[in-house]
């Protein structure tokens, strides 16, 4: 006898795999800004203007009461920006986004929510191994804002502190020649008077930018770095020729002797290196001003010590040094809106993503931030200097 003919091909009778739609749902944020706690940090992370266009965006945003005064920017400009305004950091510290500037103290993790979302700056080398046992207990997602890469690969966090960095110093330096114990120079191309000399270490972007703001008054310039690439980079965006020389003592140590300002901006993996001696800086000018912008990784310059902002300079030598590790907040308004402009766009697609959760596997550059995957600690650098166990966070996202 005949089979019966079937309705359906021998193709479509065969196990199919299954397609399942992968939808962005917008997600509604929450997020919460307590008021900077650390000695002399006056930024905020968002600008009002920033608040304005988030909650115009149907997400939520709780502040801390003064959080944005030392910036500039009061409770009133806040609440007209549509974000409400608590006195009580608990309530902050309890929203499901923690954003601040400063990584929080474990006083200020006691009070996070378990699962819960905080974007700040690391500070690798200031913190303890407890900082972190303390996030993964409390199953906490962490965002370093220092290591989110953009689409070209770069640190746009750290490119915005820099520029800020590189400009102030120049304008510090001013202020210092110009203030009672200064040697009374002034920054600027004055006929008939001989130009201020600048001796800048580190062709990076501080570099750069130190270089930019003193061309702009005058200065004669000479830039150190060891980095051929740097420094031929540094001449094609300043668009002139300048002194460039690699760290050889000899050369530097002539230079040194007849500069005004020394500037120093290289940083090493652990530390920064110490490319100035006691010596060379004995043989500096009388009143010649020393700006050590590496002292967050612990200066360039033998003779410098950590000073703060109330005290921000001291004599070694006959040299004046200034060795302040948060140099941008000198500037927290300025800070505060470089800060603003790198935080707003990623939380915006954090919620046209549907949450964090998407955002990390559609965003290579965001998941090379994150540092702790809920309480499970995803960065290399981190496990190795605390030894501490770490996962690849491709292998926990995904």
């Amino acid at each position: 006898m005949d089979q019966p003919s079937s309705p359906f091909s021998k193709q479509q009778l065969l196990p199919q795999e299954e397609k399942l739609e992968v939808l962005k749902q917008k997600g509604e944020l929450f997020i919460g800004i307590p008021k900077e706690s650390q000695y002399q940090e006056r930024r905020i992370c968002l600008t009002p203007d920033a608040v304005n266009a988030l909650v115009a965006h149907g997400h939520k945003v709780l502040i801390e009461a003064g959080a944005g005064e030392e910036a500039n920017f009061a409770d009133l400009e806040y609440t007209q920006a549509g974000a409400a305004i608590t006195r009580d950091p608990k309530k902050v510290f309890g929203c499901p986004i923690i954003l601040k500037v400063e990584p929080p103290t474990l006083a200020e993790i006691e009070m996070i929510n378990p699962q819960s979302i905080l974007i700040s700056a690391l500070q690798i080398k200031m913190q303890n191994k407890s900082y972190f046992e303390n996030l993964a207990r409390k199953r906490i997602t962490a965002i370093a804002f220092e290591y989110i890469r953009d689409d070209e690969g770069k640190y746009p966090a750290v490119r915005a502190l820099s520029e800020i960095a590189g400009t102030s110093s120049v304008l510090i330096a001013a202020e210092i020649m110009a203030a009672q114990e200064g040697n009374g120079l002034m920054f600027g191309n004055i006929s008939g008077v001989p130009p201020v000399e600048v001796v800048i270490l580190g062709a990076g972007t501080v570099g750069e930018f130190a270089a930019r703001s003193s061309l702009g008054l005058g200065a004669n310039v000479k830039i150190f770095d060891n980095s051929l690439t740097k420094l031929r980079n540094i001449q094609r965006n300043l668009n002139r020729t300048l002194y460039t020389s690699t760290l050889q003592p000899k050369n530097l140590l002539k230079s040194l002797k007849r500069c005004d300002v020394a500037i120093a901006a290289v940083r090493g993996k652990d530390r920064a290196p110490v490319l100035v001696s006691s010596t060379m800086v004995e043989h500096m000018k009388k009143g010649a001003v020393i700006i050590d912008v590496s002292i967050d990784m612990g200066g360039c310059f033998e003779t410098s010590e950590v000073t703060t902002h109330n005290k921000p300079t001291y004599e070694k030598y006959g040299v004046i040094h200034y060795a302040v590790p948060n140099i941008p907040s000198r500037y927290p308004k300025t800070s505060s809106i470089s800060v603003s402009n790198m935080f707003t766009p990623y939380l915006m697609k954090i919620g046209e993503d549907g949450g964090l959760e998407n955002s990390l596997r559609f965003d290579k550059g965001l998941r090379n931030g994150l540092y702790m995957y809920h309480g499970i600690l995803t960065n290399r650098t981190v496990g190795e200097w605390f030894q501490m166990k770490f996962s690849d966070i491709n292998f926990l996202i995904f």
